[in-house]
């Protein structure tokens, strides 16, 4: 008989684990079960309270919201944008510069696997109006009402379009325009006696240095004209990186032989800083709770509520409370947490256009002194030396179940820790946050809002499903 070497290899295997087996019937069978960790589930007890968010700090954000939207649970939403708008240093408009058209151009935010507008694009119509900052933008709270001339400098209106680019015409000097194809955009064309008077009669002196143009422009202040808008509306999201979003002149100039040149030049809004975050831009956001489900918890915050609520940009969030675990050891004994997770429902019924839920929640606590820090799951899961991981962003969990219509976290070491009293409660929240960036502070960066189930509910209850190994 031949064998070839992986026969004799085999054969070699084979004889080693027969030889190694003391009781072959045995192989394959269940492990003893008097040797097996047996865990037990227990549904713990979980209470919410509404509370408002506090003001949101909007500076250096990735993107800025504009818009109105009125929500009938949620009540009247609007978020208006400061800009500041720096100059081409040392632009020359030329001999005799008469001002063609200035545009207003704010590019929508184009993060991957981010809500660049939340609310309705079918059937709102929105009218956006422009103005002069009275002042240069100095303060970055989402509460700061930013002071405006209230002179009308321009206005856009019409339904948005945040998913289709645009074409517009490239003016370039000398040679015939040129039709390209841009990212999504508004353009809204501002008064042209304005902008002659306090850019283009300025000369180089007005543009030899940001500052000295500053001072003297201060900057743009957008917001939705409420009378004219039309419709549900929505809030848009929008890019500022000095190239995204900028003030476009077009001008005509006398040259040499004593003809006219069209020239162009985009004045940048917002700068990048040495941290590579945007600066000169704020966002000012209000909300109007008036006669809503939201304003009625508000008020009275110790009812019993089948629901409760969440909101971005800085809107509302919920604090709950694990009343069962200051006592589980009292009720189950000493235990080994094997794996805890926060199970979250809609409630109210299934999301629908335009108020769909909110893509993503975080879920964080206070720390001693009321401030606000990640859980230890998210630590562990998410944080490394190399920065965040989106595999261990994934594992703590808070994204949407769009087929369960639920959102869970797993939090077993915060458990266990509660359990055991080596962490107090001083406070633990449910709040949205973007889809690509999870917060622990006030969110301006995302607009979207879910309902979901409280502790009191019998259907689309909030929960906390705890495996436990019990120990001497």
């Amino acid at each position: 008989m031949k064998f070839t070497k992986q026969d004799l290899l085999t054969l070699l295997i084979g004889l080693f684990l027969f030889a190694s087996c003391k009781n072959p019937d045995g192989v394959g069978l269940d492990v003893d079960p008097n040797a097996a960790i047996t865990g037990t589930l227990v549904v713990s007890p979980v209470s919410t309270q509404l509370v408002p968010e506090t003001a949101a700090n909007t500076f250096g954000q990735p993107r800025y919201p504009l818009g109105y939207m009125v929500d009938p649970v949620f009540g009247k939403t609007e978020a208006g944008i400061a800009m500041t708008v720096y100059p081409v240093i040392n632009t020359d408009f030329g001999t005799a510069p008469q001002l063609d058209s200035a545009v207003l151009v704010l590019k929508f935010d184009e993060s991957s696997a981010v809500t660049k507008f939340y609310g309705d694009t079918i059937n709102s119509k929105y009218s956006i109006d422009v103005f002069q900052l009275a002042n240069k933008v100095t303060t970055y709270q989402s509460s700061d009402v930013q002071s405006i001339n209230n002179t009308l400098l321009g206005n856009f209106t019409g339904k948005l379009a945040p998913n289709t680019k645009a074409k517009v015409y490239d003016i370039v000097t000398g040679k015939a325009d040129t039709l390209k194809t841009v990212p999504a955009q508004v353009r809204i064309p501002l008064n042209k006696t304005f902008i002659q008077n306090n850019i283009l009669n300025l000369g180089t002196a007005g543009t030899s240095s940001n500052a000295k143009f500053i001072d003297a422009f201060k900057g743009l202040y957008a917001q939705v004209n409420k009378s004219s808008a039309t419709g549900t509306g929505g809030i848009g999201f929008f890019s500022f990186s000095g190239t995204d979003s900028y003030l476009q002149l077009v001008w005509k100039k006398t040259n040499s032989s004593n003809g006219i040149d069209t020239a162009t030049v985009n004045f940048p809004i917002g700068a990048l800083n040495t941290s590579g975050q945007i600066s000169g831009v704020a966002a000012n956001i209000k909300h109007d709770y008036a006669g809503t489900p939201v304003q009625e918890q508000i008020l009275t915050p110790g009812g019993s509520y089948n629901v409760t609520y969440l909101q971005g940009l800085a809107g509302v969030k919920t604090k709950i409370s694990f009343d069962g675990l200051t006592s589980f050891t009292t009720s189950y004994g000493k235990v080994i947490v094997n794996k805890a997770e926060l199970v979250i429902e809609l409630g109210g019924g299934a999301p629908a256009y335009p108020f769909n839920a909110a893509q993503r929640l975080s879920l964080y606590r206070w720390d001693i002194a009321h401030q606000p820090a990640n859980l230890p799951d998210y630590t562990n899961f998410a944080l490394s030396s190399s920065g965040i991981s989106a595999a261990g962003e994934a594992l703590y969990g808070g994204y949407f179940d769009s087929v369960k219509n639920r959102y869970i976290f797993i939090i077993t070491n915060y458990v266990q820790s509660l359990i055991d009293g080596t962490t107090k409660d001083e406070g633990t929240f449910l709040a949205p946050t973007s889809f690509n960036l999870f917060q622990t502070v006030p969110t301006a960066i995302s607009a979207e809002r879910s309902i979901i189930g409280t502790g009191n509910t019998a259907t689309n209850k909030m929960k906390l499903n705890i495996y436990y190994t019990k120990i001497n």
